[in-house]
């Protein structure tokens, strides 16, 4: 099990995308993976066979643990313990003899309706998809690899045929069970939301939150933004937004309070003297994640620009690495895409404080000059940083 980020100690086996005795490679996906902070596909360690799976679909284990064994050509490997659901992992009784290694194929990539109609597994996101509509998955269209089904091809798949929204008559979606009146329905969390949850709870039961908010004043970085948005967009393929600005101004903000750039280990301040800057990216309302740009104050604004849509991408098309959830220090969370006005985010445990970046919209704001005040419309928006109180003090926040 990999390690998944610096705070998780345990990951769930979503989907297993090899059986026993099926050829694995570095360059494909062997499982996917669920903590508190992403839901991902892991490659093999290694090319090889995979003769031995130890953790079925929807075990869960603490990072580290073997999960699984790749045979490398001219090697030669005893499997010996059954997957962790057909039996005790730490059993070592007489009578616990080990299966054969066939024996851990059964059931380990699912039945055939958590599989597409090339036979590839369905992700978590797609099973549900497909369960919520009762969706034939072989007469969905897949845009991955081999033909495997993507979240977005099923919501294609939905847009381009509403018949399809029915249930199957053969296979009946199951009704809500309502809490109190048919009105209500009840949606289970996924892995990933219930992990998130965990994490959120646990932050706010580990830290003493504090909020401030600023506006500030967009109209030099909007002059700026313009400037450069048409060649910006010809040379990368995108629009150079507001965020990078915001980022780069984090970093150079650091150098001069460190403090919120820092963990805490006991009855100590741990300050960072690298700037590794998670950014917030919301996966199509189904999750939260926040991976990490390294040295993000040795970036450029345009290399910041370019680091922050890299994530971004990998994130919601789930390319990311464990590596990239790693050792990160500060958070910015990106709410104002969505027109919001203040946001009070939760700080990204083990750090100390997070930032929100909001809506930017015109507003008239008094300027101040030798001639004396004038009301003049400027693009203006909220800063709004969390922090641990038992870190920092409400005026160092402030001056930062």
């Amino acid at each position: 099990m990999p390690q998944l980020g610096e705070t998780v100690s345990e990951g769930t086996v979503s989907v297993w995308h090899k059986k026993v005795g099926d050829e694995v490679s570095t360059k494909e996906a062997l499982f996917d993976v669920s903590s508190d902070k992403v839901e991902m596909e892991v490659p093999a360690p290694g090319n090889g066979t995979l003769v031995e799976i130890r953790v079925e679909q929807g075990g869960t284990v603490p990072v580290g643990e073997v999960i699984a064994i790749i045979q490398r050509d001219g090697e030669e490997i005893a499997v010996a313990r059954p997957a962790a659901a057909a039996a005790p992992a730490n059993d070592s009784s007489p009578s616990s003899a080990p299966a054969p290694a066939t024996s851990v194929a059964r059931g380990s990539n699912g039945s055939a309706a958590n599989r597409d109609g090339n036979g590839n597994p369905l992700s978590p996101a797609v099973r549900r998809l497909v369960a919520e509509h009762g969706l034939d998955p072989a007469a969905i269209s897949g845009s991955g690899a081999n033909g495997r089904i993507k979240k977005k091809d099923v919501l294609a798949h939905l847009q381009d045929a509403p018949a399809a929204r029915r249930p199957s008559p053969s296979r009946p979606r199951p009704a809500p069970r309502p809490m109190s009146g048919e009105d209500v329905e009840t949606i289970p969390f996924n892995n990933l939301r219930k992990r998130t949850a965990e994490h959120m709870v646990r932050s706010k039961a580990t830290s003493p939150h504090v909020l401030q908010a600023v506006e500030a004043d967009f109209a030099r970085v909007d002059r700026a933004r313009r400037a450069a948005s048409a060649a910006w967009k010809k040379r990368e393929g995108y629009s150079l937004t507001y965020l990078p600005f915001v980022a780069k101004a984090v970093c150079e903000a650091i150098r001069d309070y460190p403090h919120v750039n820092a963990t805490i280990e006991g009855e100590a301040l741990v300050v960072c003297r690298r700037v590794n800057l998670a950014i917030a990216v919301d996966l199509d309302f189904d999750g939260l994640v926040a991976p990490v740009i390294k040295d993000a104050q040795d970036l450029s604004l345009q290399e910041l620009a370019r680091a922050i849509r890299d994530v971004s991408e990998r994130a919601r098309t789930n390319r990311l690495a464990p590596e990239d959830f790693q050792d990160g220090t500060y958070t910015i969370s990106n709410s104002g895409v969505f027109g919001t006005m203040i946001t009070a985010p939760i700080i990204n445990q083990p750090q100390v404080a997070i930032l929100s970046t909001d809506g930017i919209t015109k507003k008239p704001v008094v300027i101040e000059s030798e001639d004396g005040d004038a009301i003049a419309i400027r693009p203006v928006g909220v800063l709004a940083q969390s922090f641990d109180h038992r870190a920092i003090d409400g005026a160092y926040s402030a001056a930062f």
